[in-house]
């Protein structure tokens, strides 16, 4: 194992785009504070990402519990407003896109494109002309269930009925699928993910999970998972919870079991899988060394000592997902 300047790793970031795959940090704003300026309490915010050498943010708009009931549609609107209001506030710093070309753009621009997805179908309220609408406001992604049950299928926590896509779920992807949408897998069932690469006509993402091998988490996805995520030219977003990467009672998550979880998916399926989807203050807590987005060049540099080339660095930091927006169609 050889020995790299962190410098290095930054002058990688620097040189190549990357892009993390899903951050919360919209639902935590108050309405007195700025993206644009230096966050307390959260992980990621304007100046840290620029910090890091992150060249494209992906921006959920989750829809909690409290919220999934009765006032979906409403809680997404409410965080797509915040989006843009962060990005009208942020003097030309953030740029919504909804295209890896965008992102490129901002690459070269050092500014960070921001592109909006919903984490929860319980947007939609039941109603598919909505996934057509949150389309025309930009965003380019739905995490199709968080945990619970939903009208499109079952999440992770009800996946003892064994239920997957419904009848409503089906006609979702395809109306994703026809817009250029990505979809993404991560918190579904077991059987849902199954029903949509089968009904999907393209590559689909699972934006925030790990590898169960590793960690025998609910969240994370199986050997089998991946491989078939892969095989239909998917990606896997890298997730920071330490709940996923080790298993309860093991002790803190540290760096190297971020590093576990990226081995035994490169060695599974290969590098061009894989990409970030830290899930940055959506969770609690990170992998010591990792305290926010900031961290993520430590990782850059310990893949690098680890021997895994250039080129495979920059695909898991930002290529993979941007090759994936293309061939899905965000435009």
């Amino acid at each position: 194992m050889s020995s790299v300047a962190l410098e290095e790793a930054l002058e990688l970031h620097r040189r190549v785009p990357v892009v993390d795959a899903h951050c919360d940090t919209l639902t935590k704003l108050s309405p007195d504070e700025r993206l644009a300026s230096r966050l307390p309490g959260t992980h990621v915010d304007l100046p840290r990402l620029r910090e890091a050498g992150v060249s494209g943010q992906f921006f959920a708009c989750w829809i909690s519990p409290d919220h999934s009931a009765h006032r979906g549609l409403e809680r997404a609107a409410e965080l797509i407003d915040r989006f843009y209001r962060e990005a009208d506030a942020s003097c030309g710093l953030l740029v919504p896109v909804t295209g890896a070309e965008g992102v490129r753009r901002c690459h070269e621009e050092g500014r960070v494109a921001g592109i909006l997805t919903v984490e929860g179908g319980d947007a939609l309220q039941g109603n598919l002309a909505m996934v057509s609408v949150l389309h025309r406001l930009g965003v380019r992604s739905i995490t199709l269930t968080w945990n619970h049950r939903n009208a499109i299928a079952d999440g992770v926590a009800d996946a003892r009925t064994g239920g997957g896509l419904t009848s409503f779920g089906v006609e979702v992807v395809r109306e994703m699928t026809r817009l250029g949408m990505l979809i993404d897998v991560s918190h579904l069932s077991e059987a849902g993910f199954w029903d949509v690469l089968a009904v999907a006509e393209g590559p689909v993402a699972a934006t925030h999970s790990n590898a169960r091998a590793v960690s025998d988490h609910p969240r994370n996805l199986t050997d089998e998972q991946i491989r078939a995520l892969a095989a239909g030219g998917g990606v896997m977003g890298l997730n920071l919870a330490p709940a996923f990467l080790r298993a309860e009672g093991q002790g803190a998550a540290t760096l190297d079991d971020v590093l576990r979880h990226i081995d035994h998916v490169v060695e599974l399926v290969g590098p061009d899988h894989l990409g970030l989807g830290l899930d940055l203050d959506g969770i609690s807590s990170t992998p010591e060394g990792i305290e926010d987005i900031t961290g993520l060049p430590l990782l850059t540099q310990a893949l690098l000592e680890r021997g895994y080339p250039e080129e495979s660095v920059a695909a898991i930091l930002g290529g993979n997902f941007l090759r994936l927006m293309e061939e899905v169609g965000m435009v």
